[in-house]
C-alpha cells in the first residue's frame, strides 16, 4: 500500500477546506492520506455535521478505509480504494452546506466511469460557502467546458440556521478532462441584482434591489426579487450576477439580525463592483474552486484579483497529491495570473 500522505489541518487558512480538498484529492488519485489538527484555528475544532457529511460521503464514493470519522474528531486517517459511481443521497441533518459537501465528490465522479446522481440535503444558501446560484451560474458552465455533463437543480430552499434545503445533481464523467484559459472574460453581456426572501417581509428585497440598482446603476429590468415559498424556515439573500461573453461572475450576501437591507446590499455591490473595475477573468472564491480541476488537467491558467489565503491554502494542499507547480504572476497590484507550469 502507498504510503500515507500527512495533512496539518491547522495550515495556512486552517479551515475545512483542507480536509474537503484532501479528501477529493486522494480520491482523484488514490492515494491515502492522515490529516490533524483539523479546523484548529476555528471557534469549535474539529468535525461538525457538514464536515462529517463529506468525509462519509468520500468513503462511500470511494470504498474507503476511514477512522475518525465521528463529530468534533481532529484526526481523520483515509485509504481509499476505487471510484464508485452511483446513485447516492446525503443528508447532513443541519444547515451544514450542501455545496461544500458537493465539492468534496464532485471532481472524483467527474472522472469515473458511469453516471451519478447525487441528492444532498442540508443548507443551500450559508454563509462562509458557495451558494446554490453560484455553483450553477459561476461555477458549472466552467467545468462543463472542460468535457464533464454537470446539471444541478435546486428541489428546496435552505437557509441558515434551518437549513432542510436539498440540491439534486446529475453527472456524466469524461474520462480526458480539457484544460481552459481565462485570461479575459471579454465583452460584458448584462448585470442582473437578485434578491431573495423567504418567510421575511418582501420590502426587504426591494431595499437590497434599490440599494443595488443605485451604487452600481442597473435599470428596473434588470432587478428581481424572489419570494420562496418552498423554505424551512426564514431567509434572505441578495446577488450581483455579472454575465460577460466568456463567463459569469456571482458576488452574493446574507440578511443577518441586526444588520439593514441597505448595508447587506452595499457589501455585494462593493465586491462586484471591484471585480468590474479590475481586468480578471474570476473573482478570488471562483479561483479558489476552479483550483482543483486546472490542476487534474496539468494545464491551464486564468486571471483574478490577489489571491486569498484561502487560494494559497488551497495550491499547497493541491501540491501535495498531484505534481504540479503553481506559478503566480503579478500583473498590477490588484490582479494575478494563477498558471500551472
Amino acid at each position: 500500500m502507498a504510503s500515507r500522505i500527512t495533512i496539518d489541518g491547522s495550515f495556512g487558512e486552517g479551515g475545512g477546506q483542507v480536509l474537503r480538498s484532501s479528501l477529493a484529492l486522494s480520491l482523484i488519485t488514490g492515494k491515502p492520506f492522515e490529516i490533524h489538527h483539523i479546523r484548529s484555528k476555528r471557534k469549535k475544532p474539529g468535525l461538525m455535521a457538514q464536515h462529517l457529511t463529506s468525509v462519509n460521503a468520500a468513503v462511500e464514493i470511494g470504498c474507503a478505509k476511514v477512522s475518525g470519522n465521528i463529530i468534533g474528531s481532529t484526526t481523520v486517517i483515509f485509504d481509499p480504494t476505487c471510484i464508485n459511481a452511483g446513485n447516492y443521497h446525503f443528508n447532513i441533518g443541519t444547515a451544514g452546506s450542501c455545496t461544500l459537501v458537493l465539492q468534496t465528490i464532485l471532481l472524483p465522479l467527474m472522472i469515473s466511469d458511469k453516471p451519478s446522481s447525487i441528492c444532498i440535503e442540508g443548507g443551500t444558501h450559508n454563509p462562509f460557502a458557495p451558494p446554490y446560484d453560484f455553483l450553477k451560474k459561476a461555477f458549472l458552465p466552467l467545468i462543463q467546458q472542460m468535457g464533464p455533463e454537470v446539471s444541478i437543480q435546486l428541489i428546496t430552499h435552505g437557509f441558515y440556521p434551518k437549513g432542510g434545503g436539498k440540491i439534486e445533481v446529475n453527472i456524466s464523467p469524461s474520462k480526458e478532462l480539457k484544460h481552459f484559459t481565462l485570461c479575459d472574460r471579454g465583452q460584458l453581456i448584462t448585470i442582473n441584482a437578485i434578491a431573495k426572501v423567504a418567510q421575511l417581509p418582501e420590502s426587504i428585497a426591494q431595499r437590497e434591489l434599490k440599494t443595488i440598482a443605485k451604487k452600481m446603476n442597473i435599470t428596473d429590468n434588470n432587478l428581481h426579487l424572489e419570494t420562496i415559498n418552498n423554505s424551512n424556515g426564514p431567509g434572505n439573500v441578495v446577488s450581483v450576477e455579472i454575465q460577460s461573453e466568456h463567463c459569469t461572475e456571482v458576488f452574493t450576501e446574507f440578511g443577518k439580525i441586526g444588520v439593514s437591507a441597505e448595508k447587506v446590499a452595499s457589501k455585494a455591490a462593493r465586491s462586484a463592483s471591484q471585480y468590474l473595475l479590475e481586468p480578471v477573468a474570476v473573482g478570488k472564491y471562483l479561483a479558489d474552486q476552479l483550483l482543483m480541476p486546472m490542476a487534474m488537467t496539468g494545464k491551464g491558467k486564468f486571471t483574478t484579483l490577489a489571491p486569498s489565503q484561502h487560494t494559497l491554502t488551497n495550491i499547497e494542499i493541491i501540491k501535495k497529491f498531484l505534481d504540479v507547480e503553481f506559478r503566480i504572476n503579478h500583473l498590477s497590484e490588484q490582479c494575478v495570473e494563477i498558471e500551472i507550469v
